[in-house]
């Protein structure tokens, strides 16, 4: 299922302190330079529209969280979520995830990573361009702290497979530990919109979250 259309912005919403440029970036995250409080950080790699983001800001207001997001318009919506509700243990990066995580993020330094549906790209000569590849799980045990999580949700099974198989065989990561469908008391009672859409369509979705 493909992504539709965003609605419009507010163009009197002010961005400035929630959307950042990856060339904006500090040099080493984390950083006071994005939040000033020292509070546990958690990335989300692939934010889309920012549903997860704009939930998890207000139900974890003791946890700062980073999205990240390589499609300017979708950074953008993302980031005007968070600025419309005055959000801000939460922002929103411009960027390529795979690359932040490796060049900019200290090691031993994150509580959680978050993996959402990332792109299947279906076909089998594409599919180096996965983001659940060797560097980026190499890269995802390094920057998490000890007990800290990688949260992977999926619709593909084949990709949730070949997925749990690379990161038995790349990482020290503890699990898959499964994790159990909710059900949605609300129609934005739900992890992100691809699985909102998934669910609604009954599609399965495969869950499972890795420690450090």
């Amino acid at each position: 299922m493909g992504r539709r259309a965003l609605r419009k912005i507010d163009p009197s919403l002010d961005l400035s302190d929630w959307l950042i440029e990856e060339e904006n970036l500090p040099d080493v995250l984390p950083s006071p330079v994005l939040f000033t409080r020292a509070a546990p950080l958690e990335i989300e790699v692939g934010s889309g529209k920012g549903l997860f983001l704009r939930r998890v800001t207000k139900t974890c207001p003791d946890h700062d969280f980073l999205g990240i997001e390589i499609s300017r318009k979708y950074a953008r919506f993302a980031a005007a979520g968070l600025a419309k509700r005055r959000q801000t243990n939460g922002k929103l990066i411009q960027g390529d995830g795979v690359r932040i995580l490796s060049q900019r993020v200290r090691a031993d330094s994150l509580a959680a990573i978050h993996v959402y549906f990332p792109d299947p790209w279906w076909k089998k000569r594409h599919r180096k361009r996965r983001v659940m590849n060797e560097v980026f799980l190499r890269n995802v045990q390094r920057a998490l702290q000890p007990n800290g999580v990688l949260h992977f949700w999926t619709d593909v099974l084949e990709y949730y497979q070949s997925s749990l198989e690379l990161i038995r065989h790349t990482t020290d990561l503890q699990g898959p530990e499964l994790t159990p469908e909710q059900p949605a008391e609300h129609d934005s009672d739900y992890r992100t919109h691809f699985e909102r859409r998934t669910r609604l369509h009954n599609l399965p979705v495969y869950r499972c979250l890795f420690h450090k």
